[in-house]
């Protein structure tokens, strides 16, 4: 791939970032640490053979992979979800008065449109997680253009408000930003786990923000795999995180994403560890907790840019 090809597709790989220079994130309120709830939204939307899908999903706590045949086991945990996570978890976060992000697989909330209306009831953002919960990265550009556009018409249509961010499951492909650059809509994308900062690449001739997302300050260390077992551990690595943050943001502000799932924080024996994070980030100060559309139009504003409006599709 020649440099042409990847500053258009804004995927140029950086070791560097911001180097020792790091800009002034100016915060409101001179806050030292912003920090971003995003919870996922993936129930109804994994693979699922009864949904028509070519398989079904392999990743789900304890239990082993069915294939061949309807898979009831898997289906029950991601219900959990819905059924009683949502509730648990968005009345907790509710409760501390502060902001969150929707990371949301679309065919969720075709699926369970009462939950993508109690989410605007509750004034939140809703960001794309696909149309299922699935990577893009081995998609041609015609499919990913029309998981795109679908999932974008789905959120739109059942939480009456577009989603202006996106964020795939796992791996893009390599003309993923471009495609969200050419649809017109998106202010920013989170596919990327690279700093503790926002960024602007510059994709099709258009400033393009990037929030950072994060895999260890997340939730989904509570499977099998991950490390988490008890409530407290996953309070104590996200206060850890926070306190070095608010460190570090003495001198330049940084930003700190906590990533949660329905079906995993929202059990009552997990529940607690977001309340004490919650709680400790309120007792020490020095956060600024906002949706990610919020963070995205404020960096612009740091980069020097002019505030953002959706622009026309650019030709592909």
């Amino acid at each position: 791939m020649t440099l042409a090809q990847d500053d258009r597709d804004g995927m140029t790989r950086d070791f560097r970032g911001y180097g020792g220079d790091l800009p002034e994130a100016r915060w409101p309120g001179g806050a030292r640490v912003c920090v971003s709830l995003v919870v996922n939204v993936e129930e109804g939307a994994e693979l699922n053979l009864r949904a028509g899908d070519e398989a079904n999903e392999p990743v789900h706590e304890i239990v082993s992979t069915v294939r061949d045949v309807p898979d009831t086991c898997m289906e029950s945990h991601f219900e959990y979800g819905t059924r009683a996570g949502w509730w648990r978890v968005a009345n907790l976060i509710e409760s501390y008065g502060i902001p969150c992000t929707l990371n949301v697989s679309a065919r969720s909330f075709a699926e369970s449109p009462w939950l993508a209306q109690d989410a605007a009831r509750r004034g939140w953002e809703a960001m794309c997680h696909g149309w299922r919960w699935e990577p893009q990265s081995h998609m041609d550009e015609a499919q990913e253009r029309a998981v795109i556009r679908r999932a974008v018409d789905t959120v739109a249509a059942t939480m009456g408000r577009r989603p202006v961010g996106w964020h795939t499951k796992s791996a893009t492909s390599l003309a993923t930003r471009r495609l969200l650059v050419e649809e017109g809509g998106f202010l920013y994308d989170s596919n990327a786990y690279n700093d503790d900062l926002p960024y602007v690449v510059p994709v099709l001739g258009r400033p393009h923000v990037v929030l950072p997302y994060s895999f260890d300050t997340n939730d989904m260390r509570f499977t099998a795999q991950g490390g988490f077992v008890h409530a407290r551990d996953f309070a104590d690595y996200c206060i850890d995180a926070y306190d070095w943050l608010w460190r570090e943001g003495a001198d330049r502000p940084r930003m700190m994403t906590v990533g949660l799932h329905l079906r995993i924080i929202g059990r009552p024996g997990r529940i607690s560890g977001l309340a004490t994070f919650l709680n400790h980030v309120r007792g020490k100060g020095g956060a600024w907790f906002a949706c990610r559309e919020d963070i995205a139009r404020h960096w612009r504003s740091v980069a020097g840019l002019p505030a953002w409006t959706p622009s026309p599709p650019a030709a592909g």
